[in-house]
């Protein structure tokens, strides 16, 4: 019995069926973000992630490393070693938690903070220029993405 959305298909290869087919192009997706890294490390000395990282230390200064995890969703061990090289490249700044010195607080230093601007050529720059062209899309992409992220996390 064929699948009743076979008629999805991006236009970049034979139809595969709708699960495929959006796989594809989660695969496309996950390699574009991948290559796009790679330039940006070339161009600013930073990954995508790490970037990401920079971007959100400097919207929360003091922010913690626990906190940043849990924003970009990742297990805090996955972080720890982006963090590190951030710090020890003088983009970041540790320093102990006042309250409780176990947890490290982390802003950006003069470095970070010439970083932490829109630049051409990011990945934060092409997601704002797809972001602007179908709000209405964008708001089920992201729902069908959020709703895909949940399922893969309960499947651990």
């Amino acid at each position: 019995m064929p699948d009743e959305l076979e008629e999805l298909d991006d236009g970049k290869g034979p139809p595969l069926g709708a699960v495929l087919d959006f796989m594809r192009l989660l695969w496309a997706v996950d390699h574009a973000l991948q290559s796009a890294s790679k330039r940006m490390e070339s161009t600013y000395g930073v990954t995508g992630p790490q970037r990401l990282v920079v971007r959100i230390v400097g919207r929360f200064p003091g922010i913690a490393a626990g906190r940043v995890a849990e924003i970009l969703h990742v297990h805090p061990s996955t972080l720890t070693g982006i963090l590190k090289r951030l710090e020890q490249r003088g983009i970041l700044q540790r320093r102990s938690d006042p309250r409780d010195a176990r947890r490290a607080l982390f802003g950006l230093t003069l470095k970070g903070k010439k970083l932490d601007t829109a630049k051409t050529g990011t990945v934060e720059q092409a997601v704002r220029r797809v972001l602007t062209r179908d709000p209405q899309k964008i708001a089920a992409a992201q729902e069908v993405l959020a709703a895909l992220s949940e399922e893969l996390d309960e499947e651990r």
